[in-house]
């Protein structure tokens, strides 16, 4: 897969790779033919996805530390799923597949440029599917029954095995789906959230051109403006997709705050500025709500052995003496969960455009119309605002008032969050959860909350106040912040019937045409949906941004196809099409 990339990739300015070759490896194993492929690879940007049974230990990661600091830098934890690391500086682009190949391959979402089969490989022919026209394969010491399935997946063997590796190229004339054509790099951004500013850094990085329509006068000023908001994983019994999902955006948002500057709960919340994202990886404490959900916490942890560095299952008296209070039942601790304020990842996400960003704030999308292969976006006196090939809708709930987006089945839940001054409460050292959420001081204030209303209303209600206490005091077993002055924050959580995000192209509802598969559903020309964020926004946009970004370009998947498919735009669409 060739692509041509015409302006800056990083916000370090180097400049964009000008092809991207993609490699499979079905046998990560020590990593040496990464390694190898590092060493003799030309121009252009390496994107490598490599299958392993676990995350390689520390012998791969010496070896990697010398040859791509970038990525041994991010090195991941020992838990499944796919961990895209980025090095941009080092024109790299590495993801690490956790688990068996033979389970990975229907699962992949690429174009694969070269493959190296080092393993006996049962799905051969799985990897038709993903061989880009012309793609190469080696495979070491087949024997006649691999060259057979080679050839009848339209591999055809060249030469004589070198070294005990057999080479091979994909001839076969079977149709396959065309190469998207490069794109044109424009794109408006309608909303300026996490899920929009995450859009504009991921385009920007691949040198985009990006213009952003925000109706406030500066960014996450709607659900993204809340002082903390909590990052932890979830965790199931049988490993559910939304469990995989947000594993995937948890330990994916940290790299990408960790390639911004990480977090520093000393840096400025929402302020003008440079600097690190505000926030703490201080931990997070959650608890269980009796005795039979302790012991559903323990089960979980002792079935899927995750490192304790990501979960710990602690009793009763181990999470009695972390809390500083008395609980009775048992915790998950996830050491590297806590806090950040969301405005400053939006802070940060902006500033990582550089010049590759306009900003039009102030101004609120109320109206877009496609014209030839543009979109025109225009406001409520119908003055045209911007234009572009691509149009990405960021913009929460207020994305149903455009008329492609108006089908959508969003809708809002209004959360109020308590603020207690530190010193009328009790002020922790981590984050603690269950009913209810609490966070160390911020400033000074201790963020408690947060509530669940059906309710448009914005004021500050004293019964939601009361309920956050009451949650708190169930907690910490003893009341706290009585006759605390009414202050806090009230936003509007966006969400989907399945509570799901909404990451891809979106369906064109007005086209009629029956259809049984997401591939084949009905899509407006350039127009995508990053929505229906919910509690989780702070850490699911840098992913899903990121899967639309690939999606534009026609770029491998950062998470496999089941999950791609639950994040679908289209899927409520078809669930009622498939009724007809």
């Amino acid at each position: 897969m060739t692509m041509t990339w015409h302006a800056s990739a990083t916000r370090s300015a180097s400049t964009v790779a000008d092809s991207r070759h993609v490699i499979l490896d079905t046998a990560f194993g020590s990593g040496a033919q990464f390694l190898a492929s590092l060493a003799r690879r030309s121009a252009g940007h390496l994107h490598y996805l490599a299958i392993a049974p676990s995350v390689p230990g520390a012998s791969a990661l010496a070896a990697l530390a010398a040859a791509a600091p970038g990525l041994a830098a991010q090195w991941p934890l020992d838990v499944p799923g796919l961990h895209r690391l980025h090095a941009p500086a080092e024109r790299l682009t590495l993801d690490l597949l956790i688990g068996p190949a033979e389970a990975w391959l229907p699962e992949i979402v690429a174009r694969i440029d070269e493959f190296i089969i080092a393993e006996p490989l049962g799905q051969v022919r799985a990897l038709q599917r993903l061989a880009a026209p012309a793609s190469t394969l080696r495979m070491r010491q087949p024997d006649e029954q691999a060259l057979r399935c080679l050839r009848a997946a339209g591999f055809t063997v060249t030469g004589e095995p070198e070294a005990g590796w057999q080479h091979a190229a994909y001839t076969s004339r079977k149709p396959q789906p065309p190469c998207a054509p490069t794109p044109e790099r424009r794109a408006v951004v309608i909303g300026a959230g996490v899920a929009g500013s995450a859009a504009c850094e991921r385009l920007a990085a691949r040198g985009w051109q990006v213009t952003l329509i925000e109706r406030h006068d500066a960014p996450a000023q709607e659900a993204s403006g809340n002082r903390a908001g909590i990052f932890m994983p979830l965790l199931s019994k049988d490993d559910n997709i939304p469990t995989r999902l947000t594993r995937a955006a948890y330990l994916y948002a940290q790299r990408a705050w960790q390639n911004l500057g990480g977090l520093d709960p000393d840096a400025p919340g929402a302020e003008a500025g440079e600097g690190a994202i505000r926030g703490n990886r201080c931990g997070v404490l959650q608890l269980a709500r009796d005795a039979e959900h302790a012991l559903l916490q323990k089960e979980v942890v002792d079935t899927w052995r995750y490192p304790e560095q990501y979960v710990r299952w602690l009793d009763a008296q181990q999470a009695s003496a972390m809390l500083g209070a008395p609980t009775p039942y048992g915790a998950w601790h996830f050491p590297e969960g806590g806090w950040a304020t969301p405005a400053s990842a939006c802070r940060a996400m902006l500033q990582a455009c550089g010049d590759k960003l306009q900003r039009i704030f102030h101004t609120e999308a109320l109206h877009i119309e496609r014209s030839g292969s543009e979109w025109n976006v225009l406001d409520a006196q119908g003055k045209l605002l911007a234009t572009a090939p691509v149009v990405v809708l960021a913009n929460g709930a207020g994305a149903t008032a455009l008329e492609p987006a108006r089908e959508l089945p969003l809708y809002t839940m209004r959360g109020q969050v308590t603020h207690l001054q530190e010193g009328s409460f009790p002020s922790l050292n981590l984050v603690v959860c269950r009913e209810a959420y609490m966070t160390p001081p911020v400033d000074g204030i201790i963020c408690v909350g947060a509530t669940y209303d059906k309710s448009a209303a914005r004021q500050l209600w004293q019964s939601s106040q009361d309920e956050n206490l009451l949650r708190a005091e169930e907690i910490l077993g003893n009341p706290h912040g009585a006759g605390a002055p009414l202050q806090g924050r009230v936003g509007f959580r966006t969400m989907a019937p399945d509570r799901l995000p909404l990451v891809g192209p979106l369906p064109d509802n007005a086209n009629q045409a029956r259809t049984e598969r997401l591939r084949d559903l009905p899509r407006h020309p350039g127009l995508y949906a990053l929505l229906g964020y919910a509690s989780r926004g702070l850490i699911w946009a840098p992913l899903a941004a990121e899967i639309l970004a690939c999606q534009l370009e026609d770029e491998p998947l950062p998470i496999e196809a089941t999950l791609a498919a639950a994040l679908d735009p289209g899927r409520f669409l078809l669930k009622q099409r498939r009724k007809l």
